[in-house]
């Protein structure tokens, strides 16, 4: 008689063990012949050792799948348990579109043409530089390219990463310390992770360290291996701001630069290195640029019309502007 436990320690228990433990009750079903304890975040065996290697083999398989798909259904947990092999996740019936299966049931993948750019250019190149207006889904399908990649295990970590350059207000006079002073111009990163990813499992790579969320100058001197990084809102980053996080990158590793040039906010004197690395660094092999624009602009059916009447005000200042040749 052997006895072995398994820790949940990143797991919420309900979500493997189902609603009244009614996933737990199939497993059991499924091994008569093992005593199986479930208390907190821990399964107790007892039994003999061929059965609990089996146990463990399965009880393998249908973490897996939680990790893909965010939940195991009875569907799931039947194929799984009568699966002779792995086969049951490649069996899966999801759309190879799905970059990331998110909390709720939630379905994440590239929506437009140059979101699907997207993914095929961070497969084909190690950074990656996503320009285009607000709302066209740049920070979103970076994060969800970040954690597939994560979930994969094609990286270890994540780095996500803004300029924390004021719009309009004034740090100082926001309350709180450090992390409350900076945290609102992170919480879009923030929002984005919380769709794709259950609160437990969220709360446990931050607390590790596997997700990481920071302004931009905690960059510097670091060296990022085998890390997923982004940099959003680069438009506000300078020049020797922006060559300082792509310095950053070490062996293994991803980098993708989000950002809208049409909504620079540095102070009038200090020029965007978003602006000027699409001029310096488009001709670099492994380097890819992709564009986006109002096709791409997925939420409320008015910003498309107000982004058009901002980008003709902006023309017409600009032919006023131009000096008469007559």
């Amino acid at each position: 008689m052997s006895e072995k436990t398994i820790n949940l320690d990143s797991y919420n228990p309900l979500d493997i063990f189902g609603a009244n433990e009614s996933n737990l009750e199939q497993i059991k079903a499924y091994f008569p012949k093992l005593k199986i304890i479930a208390r907190g975040n821990a399964i107790k065996l007892i039994g003999d050792q061929d059965e609990i290697k089996s146990f463990e083999d399965k009880f393998s398989l249908i973490l897996l799948v939680y990790d893909k798909f965010g939940k195991v259904g009875k569907t799931d947990l039947k194929q799984i348990l009568e699966s002779s092999d792995d086969s049951v996740i490649s069996q899966a019936t999801v759309s190879s579109e799905v970059l990331v299966h998110g909390r709720n049931g939630l379905l994440v993948k590239a929506r437009t043409a140059n979101q699907r750019k997207m993914v095929d250019a961070i497969g084909k190149n190690d950074l990656l530089f996503s320009i285009g207006p607000a709302g066209t889904g740049k920070t979103y399908t970076a994060v969800a390219l970040a954690v597939r990649a994560l979930k994969n295990k094609e990286v270890r970590r994540i780095v996500l990463t803004r300029p924390a350059v004021e719009a309009g207000e004034n740090l100082g006079f926001l309350p709180g310390d450090l992390k409350d002073k900076l945290d609102p111009y992170l919480q879009p990163l923030y929002d984005a992770l919380r769709d794709m990813l259950p609160t437990q499992k969220l709360l446990t790579y931050m607390e590790d360290g596997t997700i990481e969320i920071a302004p931009l100058a905690f960059m510097r001197g670091r060296t990022l291996d085998n890390v997923f990084a982004i940099l959003d809102e680069a438009q506000n980053a300078t020049p020797s701001q922006l060559k300082m996080f792509l310095t950053r990158m070490g062996r293994t590793s991803k980098f993708l630069v989000t950002g809208d040039i049409t909504q620079i906010d540095l102070p009038k004197n200090q020029k965007s290195g978003l602006v000027q690395a699409e001029h310096l660094l488009k001709d670099i092999k492994g380097i890819s640029f992709i564009r986006l624009g109002k096709k791409d602009i997925i939420r409320h059916q008015l910003v498309n019309q107000i982004v058009e009447a901002y980008d003709t005000n902006e023309e017409k200042n600009n032919n006023n502007n131009k000096p008469d040749n007559k």
